[in-house]
C-alpha cells in the first residue's frame, strides 16, 4: 500500500479555511512529507472559488496553479513522486499541458503522475471555457486523452478531431517514464471503460466499502476482456482524512470542517453525503488503520492524494505526522533509505 496527501493548492474555502498555506509552505510540507516516508504528494486544480463559496470569506481564496506547485515541490525533493488529482483536461490547452507534464517528468526523474478528469463543477468550466460551454466533457477528455498518449510516444503528430486539432507536431522531450503513468478519475461506471482504453490507473473519490470493491471487481474484468492484465492498472482512491485520540472527537471535528459543506456540493455525483464521515479515513488511529487494511485487501493500491479536514497550518502538519506514525508503519519495511536523515525544518504555526 501506497500513501499520499494533497498538499491544498486549490481547497481554500472548500474543505480548509481562507488564508491558508502561503509559498514556503508548499516548500517545507514537501520536504516533510518525503522524510516522513509518504510515497506521493498531489495537488488539484480549480481555476477559480466555486459560488458556493463566494461571499463566504472575508479574504478571497488562494488557488495555486498545480503543475507550478509540483515543480517546487519536486525541486526541493529526490524521492516522493509528485501528481495531480486531478488535472481537468477539458480546460487545458493541449500542447502546452503536454509540453508541462513532459517537462515536469524529466526534471523530476520521472516522479510525475498525471490524474485527469472532466472537473467537478461544470460552473468553472463555463467561466474559463465560455467557447466551449454546451461541450461535452467527457468526450473531450477521451479525446484529449488519446491524442495525449500519442504526443507522449510518437513524433510529428497529426490529428483533427471534435476538440483538438495538430499538425505534424512532435512534443520533445518525451516524459522520463515509458509508459507515462496517466490515472483516470471519476464516479461514473464511464470512467473505468477510459481508464481501460488510456490509462494505467483509476482515481476514484470515496465510496462505500461494498461498491468500491463491486466498481473495482468490474475495472478488472473489463481490463482482462480488453487483453490488459487487470494487476497492472492501479486503484488510487482519494479519502478525507483526519486522525483524532478518540472516534468521537474525530467525527466532532470532522463535522466543524468545510468538507461537510464541500461534500453536499458534490451530492450530484452520487455520493451521499450524509455516508461520508463512515467512509472516509476519520476517526481514531487505531479505527483509520482498520479502514486502511480493509481497503488493502480489497484491492486498492494507493491512498492517493489524502485531503486533510484541518482548521490550520500547523494542524495539517500534526496531522501528517500523526498519520505516519500511526497508520503507515504496518506498511513500511524501513525508514533507513529516507533522505535526510534529520528531520526538515517546521512548517509554520
Amino acid at each position: 500500500m501506497k500513501f499520499g496527501v494533497q498538499l491544498p493548492t486549490g481547497m481554500e474555502a472548500m474543505s480548509i479555511p481562507t488564508p491558508f498555506f502561503r509559498p514556503d509552505d508548499f516548500f517545507a510540507m514537501a520536504r516533510t512529507l518525503e522524510w516522513l516516508g509518504y510515497d506521493s504528494l498531489w495537488g488539484n486544480d480549480h481555476y477559480a472559488p466555486q459560488e458556493y463559496i463566494r461571499g463566504m470569506y472575508a479574504t478571497t481564496p488562494n488557488f495555486f496553479e498545480v503543475m507550478t506547485v509540483l515543480t517546487a515541490a519536486a525541486a526541493v525533493t529526490s524521492r516522493i513522486e509528485v501528481g495531480t488529482s486531478v488535472l481537468v483536461l477539458p480546460m487545458r490547452d493541449i500542447i502546452p499541458i503536454a509540453k508541462q507534464v513532459a517537462t515536469l517528468d524529466q526534471l523530476s526523474g520521472g516522479r510525475l503522475l498525471l490524474g485527469v478528469g472532466i472537473g467537478a463543477y461544470r460552473e468553472e468550466f463555463a467561466a474559463a471555457r465560455p467557447d466551449l460551454v454546451g461541450a461535452n466533457r467527457g468526450a473531450m477528455l477521451e479525446e484529449g486523452l488519446e491524442l495525449l498518449g500519442r504526443l507522449f510516444s510518437e513524433t510529428a503528430v497529426t490529428h483533427h478531431g471534435r476538440h483538438y486539432h495538430v499538425k505534424s507536431i512532435d512534443v520533445v522531450p518525451k516524459p522520463a517514464r515509458r509508459p507515462f503513468p496517466i490515472l483516470v478519475g471519476g464516479h461514473q461506471k464511464a470512467t473505468l471503460d477510459r481508464v481501460v482504453r488510456y490509462g494505467q490507473g483509476w482515481i476514484p473519490g470515496w465510496r462505500p466499502l461494498d461498491e468500491l470493491k463491486e466498481w473495482i471487481a468490474i475495472l478488472r474484468d473489463k481490463a482482462a476482456a480488453a487483453g490488459r492484465d487487470p494487476a497492472s492498472i492501479v486503484v488510487a482512491p482519494q479519502f478525507s482524512c483526519f486522525l483524532g485520540r478518540t472516534q468521537e472527537q474525530a467525527e466532532a471535528r470532522y463535522k466543524e470542517s468545510g468538507m461537510v459543506q464541500h461534500r453536499v456540493s458534490l451530492a450530484y455525483t452520487g455520493r451521499d453525503p450524509v455516508l461520508a464521515m463512515a467512509n472516509n479515513l476519520i476517526g481514531s488511529p487505531e479505527h483509520v488503520l482498520e479502514k486502511v487494511e480493509r481497503l488493502h485487501e480489497i484491492g486498492v493500491d494507493h491512498l492517493s492524494a489524502m485531503s486533510l479536514t484541518v482548521g490550520s497550518v500547523s494542524g495539517f502538519s500534526e496531522q501528517v505526522h500523526w498519520f505516519a506514525e500511526e497508520v503507515m508503519p504496518p506498511y513500511r519495511r524501513s525508514r533507513a533509505i529516507l533522505e535526510p536523515a534529520d528531520p526538515p525544518a517546521a512548517v509554520r504555526p
